[in-house]
């Protein structure tokens, strides 16, 4: 692993249209490519938003179906490791006053699993969207699976994305001292759902590195993971070894 790396993080307003979607994707790649990016993270829902209760139902497929074999030759033939947002939420309910009801616990079932994993790009902590409100995820992530590096897919509604986004973010990286990607969904999907957009990457200090304020297009933001900065930040503060274990 080098010391420094360049990543993407891509901002797009995915329809109920896969092909549509897919052909988004490709360019981004493309352009991420162009920018240096070694890796670029897709936010939630990328392949596929439908415009109907049920319409997601009616395209999930596994994972060894068409839609990812898709993104797993796109991967190849473009040399670059792509972060997928996930096929689905993970499942949750929430009613926004004088917003959108979403009841997604109702067709989605939730992880089980804290999950990190080992890349050319740090060590990984996946997360999804909803978690970010969950501290406790980030701090099990970091102090007991080593996380460096908290990926946060994302398509936040924009009542709770212009209260609480970026807020939230800056607060999971400071507390783990973890570089944050954050790739989220933009703009009008369908005439019942809009997402808040301002994709953004954030570094272990809590520092924004990379942003795309533009709340409505496609596009990417692009910043440089540097692990003697994390490895710094973590030494100046050893939040590692000051932790105490609270016994309630």
């Amino acid at each position: 692993m080098t010391s420094s790396i360049r990543v993407a993080a891509a901002q797009m307003t995915s329809i109920n249209d896969l092909a549509a979607n897919f052909s988004t994707c490709s360019r981004l790649v493309k352009e991420a490519a162009s920018a240096g990016a070694k890796m670029i993270c897709f936010p939630e829902n990328f392949s596929y938003v439908g415009a109907a209760d049920g319409d997601s139902l009616k395209i999930a497929e596994p994972l060894d179906g068409p839609i990812m074999k898709g993104y797993c030759s796109l991967a190849r033939e473009s040399s670059m490791w792509l972060s997928l947002g996930g096929f689905q939420e993970k499942g949750f309910d929430v009613d926004v006053p004088g917003g959108a009801v979403f009841k997604e616990s109702s067709f989605t079932e939730a992880g089980k699993k804290i999950v990190a994993l080992d890349s050319p790009f740090g060590r990984l902590g996946l997360t999804v969207c909803y978690d970010l409100r969950f501290p406790e995820i980030y701090q099990q992530l970091r102090f007991h699976h080593g996380a460096q590096v908290l990926l946060v897919p994302s398509a936040f509604t924009k009542v709770t994305g212009e209260a609480h986004w970026e807020i939230l973010l800056r607060a999971r990286a400071i507390e783990t001292q973890c570089y944050v990607i954050a790739a989220a969904q933009a703009g009008k999907h369908s005439e019942k759902r809009e997402s808040f957009g301002e994709t953004l990457i954030i570094d272990p200090w809590g520092s924004v590195i990379g942003r795309l304020p533009d709340r409505v297009s496609t596009g990417l933001a692009v910043a440089d993971i540097d692990f003697s900065l994390l490895g710094s930040v973590r030494e100046k503060m050893p939040i590692s070894k000051h932790r105490k274990p609270l016994d309630f």
